[in-house]
């Protein structure tokens, strides 16, 4: 069975930043409580289901969108919770608990509402926002290519306008609810080469010209389809646009900057739900006549894997509260958010599995598909490599 649940402060401590009144802090319980139940109640019994069976969990994510997780930092007007970014951790934190992949999923669709309310006008937001926020629409975001995955701004993609309507060609790779989700928020080229050629466009499923390339088969990550979307003189209305032509690509590195926090979350769900799995089988495992728990080396790992976690923890919530108050250091801290959760709570789940012996290895246990359903946080939304190239550009090129 996967593992959910608010066991121990020391693995639930979410560091609310001190300036914070205390009622804030006992939302921020709330908001914790509600998600950890809705993982244990309504995710953890059918994450191992998803996964093997490959099912994305439709009715499973519009319960969660009722409890206001279908747009949790979009605005109130348009459907939204209206929450903070460190509200937003908390939530996605408890969440992946009960299923990764699928909290995952809903992290990528809440920085796709976010980008249409942030960027989109009246029209558009009123438009696309409320059936997204409740998740009677799905939403994909489509910024890598197959040629074009860390060097984003190398994007080939083109939207050639005439008229009222731009014709889109081109393709993009491993989108993440493609074929399966209703709405696409497009990074494509509009002008010349590099980042300033880069514009965005929202692009509804059913129109002329998208289509959906064979569903990937994937080591995790299962319960939400990956495809590749395609775009044949794909006719989009230029009321689709987003801002400004040219201004696609700051608008998917600002979305992107949320994305990291949000993935860096799900990783400290896993790890959170690992390092209880590992404990419970400690206690109970029998070797060489005593308990696993008695043997000091076990001891000590258990201790790094709960200390890396909260160190991590840390981070990503320190980083969130930087986005939120859009401090000058916020990108090189959502970056190092990322880098460092999604490193460090791969190696505890991983140590999770490894304290199992065999029985880690077998798709009974849930440990394996933490384990599977995380690696892939290290490559996605900016790779770990890109992630170091932020960082060291930004320390050096500081006054």
């Amino acid at each position: 069975a996967a593992c959910c649940g608010s066991r121990y402060t020391i693995l639930t401590l979410y560091a609310p930043t001190l300036s914070k009144p205390k009622n804030k802090h006992h939302e921020q319980k709330e908001f914790q409580k509600v998600a950890f139940d809705f993982a244990a109640n309504e995710m953890s019994p059918h994450m191992a289901e998803w996964d093997q069976k490959e099912i994305f969990p439709v009715e499973t994510m519009r319960k969660a969108a009722q409890l206001g997780f279908g747009g949790i930092y979009v605005q109130p007007d348009v459907g939204g919770s209206g929450l903070s970014r460190l509200d937003t951790s908390i939530i996605f934190e408890a969440l992946s608990t009960g299923c990764t992949s699928t909290t995952a999923y809903m992290s990528i669709h809440n920085m796709c509402v976010w980008m249409i309310d942030t960027f989109g006008n009246k029209e558009q937001r009123e438009k696309f926002c409320p059936d997204l926020c409740s998740m009677e629409k799905f939403a994909s975001y489509c910024l890598t290519e197959p040629g074009s995955g860390s060097d984003a701004a190398s994007l080939l993609t083109s939207a050639q306008r005439k008229g009222d309507n731009y014709i889109l060609n081109g393709s993009k790779a491993f989108i993440s609810g493609g074929g399966d989700t209703d709405v696409y928020v497009v990074m494509c080229r509009t002008g010349s080469k590099g980042p300033k050629g880069i514009s965005c466009l929202v692009v509804e499923k059913g129109t002329p010209g998208l289509s959906f390339g064979k569903k990937e088969n994937k080591v995790g990550w299962n319960s939400q389809p990956t495809r590749a979307v395609i775009f044949e003189d794909c006719v989009v209305p230029v009321a689709n646009r987003l801002g400004e032509e040219g201004q696609g690509f700051n608008i998917a590195m600002k979305g992107l900057n949320g994305g990291r926090i949000n993935i860096a979350s799900c990783s400290l769900g896993a790890a959170h739900a690992s390092v209880q799995l590992a404990r419970d089988h400690l206690l109970v495992r029998k070797q060489f006549g005593d308990t696993l728990s008695n043997n000091q080396f076990l001891q000590f790992k258990l201790a790094e894997m709960a200390t890396k976690l909260v160190a991590s923890r840390l981070l990503v919530r320190e980083a969130a509260t930087a986005l939120q108050e859009n401090r000058p250091s916020a990108v090189s801290l959502c970056s190092m958010a990322k880098l460092f959760a999604t490193d460090e709570c791969f190696d505890i789940c991983n140590q999770a599995l490894q304290m199992h012996g065999g029985y880690g290895y077998l798709k009974d246990y849930a440990v394996q598909q933490y384990v599977r359903d995380i690696r892939v946080h290290q490559i996605l939304e900016g790779t770990n490599e890109v992630m170091r190239m932020i960082i060291s550009r930004n320390l050096l090129t500081e006054p």
